[in-house]
């Protein structure tokens, strides 16, 4: 075997000291007992020790080593059974008290004829790497509860269209693990056209660098379609590649609320037919469109006959069950297309497109002769009935208010004549029609 001197003789004139001394690690060879035979300057600065002071000396009468059994069987590995191991060491460095983290590589030194007379080792101080990895890991760790604790879908989706992170309220939607979404195509997650409705969106954020903001709705795995108010982002990574960063925050309640708040703006609470307001504004829309392609428009006006009468004699709820029932009794024979709107107390008017006059007045009259079937308070010994109106616009009409001024004078004409009957009215010379009941 080998001397101690003999092997510090050799590290002395065999090998490139100036390769050892500045290759930017800690290099060290020991004998089969532990103890040093060479140390570069590295080595010595961190130990605090000239080279004379360590020779002959062991690593643990200078360093405190994390696991110094485990240490010493990892060494006799080397020496006896000629492993090369590498792996992480925490040292307690005695000058400063600091425990610093490295990356070490032992190897066994052989003689001429290969028996093992010692060992080589390198070590890398990693403190600081390992010190960032650590933040690094803590953040993500933190980034991670954060992300799935706030109350959004958070995801990022390649240029390729798969999915590089979600979290968890996106696997929720999904109804798969989180750990499945990473490395899945959109289409694999999604209806493929759904998939490829928020791709185009994708492509146009990549293609013009700029975030987009909108209101979105996705059906998810439960069946049930959630609206969401998505921020998405482009994002070019550190390879070069592309994607897209997408949070959209849950507003379903808030999105049936406006809904619910347009419907009340636009419907009758009552009989839950369109208001006054909403069905001016369909009407006009309707007037427009029928002027524009030349097709017949008609209009039927509505007053419940002595309303006031059954109001003061039987009070406001029978009085509101008769509106009720009438507005059912009139749904049953109208068009899915035909505008059906409360517009006044007891007023009622019917928009029918694509109608002509005489195809107005005949529902008008089997309106009128169905409504005296179905609405009848036979239990207070009363019938209802109801006075009609009836026009149609003309070219002459500019306005959809020329037309419903029409169908408002036919129906005050009808109440004249003694209410429960049908006027229809054109343009021009007067034209009346009269069915008495």
């Amino acid at each position: 075997m080998a001397s101690l001197t003999a092997l510090a003789q050799r590290f002395a004139g065999d090998l490139s000291r100036e390769v050892l001394d500045e290759m930017g690690a800690f290099v060290y060879a020991t004998d089969m007992q532990g103890r040093y035979v060479y140390a570069n300057p590295m080595v010595l600065r961190l130990l605090g020790r000239t080279l004379p002071e360590i020779l002959g000396r062991t690593f643990g009468e200078f360093v405190q080593y994390d696991g110094d059994d485990e240490r010493e069987a990892l060494d006799r590995a080397v020496f006896q059974d000629g492993e090369t191991i590498a792996r992480e060491e925490r040292n307690v460095i005695p000058a400063t008290g600091e425990v610093r983290t490295f990356w070490s590589i032992k190897k066994p030194m052989r003689d001429a004829g290969g028996a093992v007379t010692g060992m080589v080792g390198v070590s890398y101080d990693i403190t600081e790497k390992r010190r960032l990895e650590d933040e690094l890991r803590e953040q993500k760790a933190l980034l991670g509860v954060i992300l799935d604790n706030v109350d959004a879908l958070v995801y990022m989706k390649g240029e390729d269209r798969r999915f590089r992170y979600a979290n968890q309220h996106v696997a929720k939607v999904f109804g798969v693990p989180v750990e499945a979404i990473a490395g899945k195509l959109d289409s694999q997650l999604m209806p493929r056209e759904v998939a490829d409705r928020f791709w185009q969106q994708d492509q146009q954020i990549l293609a013009s660098g700029q975030r987009s903001v909108s209101e979105q709705a996705l059906t998810g795995a439960d069946g049930h379609t959630h609206h969401y108010w998505s921020v998405v982002v482009p994002w070019a990574q550190a390879d070069g590649s592309r994607a897209v960063i997408g949070l959209s925050t849950d507003i379903t309640e808030l999105h049936e609320l406006k809904e619910k708040l347009q419907r009340q703006a636009r419907t009758d609470a009552l009989t839950g037919l369109a208001n006054r307001r909403h069905f001016q504004e369909c009407a006009q829309a309707e007037f427009e469109r029928s002027r524009r392609y030349g097709r017949s428009l008609s209009l039927i006006a509505i007053d419940v006959d002595h309303f006031k009468r059954i109001n003061d004699r039987h009070g406001h709820p029978v009085g509101d069950r008769v509106l009720q029932t009438l507005t059912q009794c009139m749904q049953e024979n109208l068009r899915g297309n035909d505008v059906f709107s409360r517009t006044g107390g007891e007023e009622f008017c019917i928009l029918l497109p694509e109608t002509p006059l005489p195809a107005a007045a005949e529902l008008a009259e089997r309106l009128r002769a169905h409504l005296g079937l179905c609405v009848a308070l036979d239990d207070l010994g009363m019938k209802v009935s109801a006075s009609f109106g009836v026009t149609s616009s003309v070219d002459e009409d500019e306005r959809f208010d020329q037309v419903f001024a029409r169908a408002d004078h036919a129906l005050y004409a009808a109440k004249d004549q003694g209410r429960n009957r049908v006027v229809c009215l054109a343009a021009g010379p007067q034209t009346e029609k009269d069915r008495a009941a």
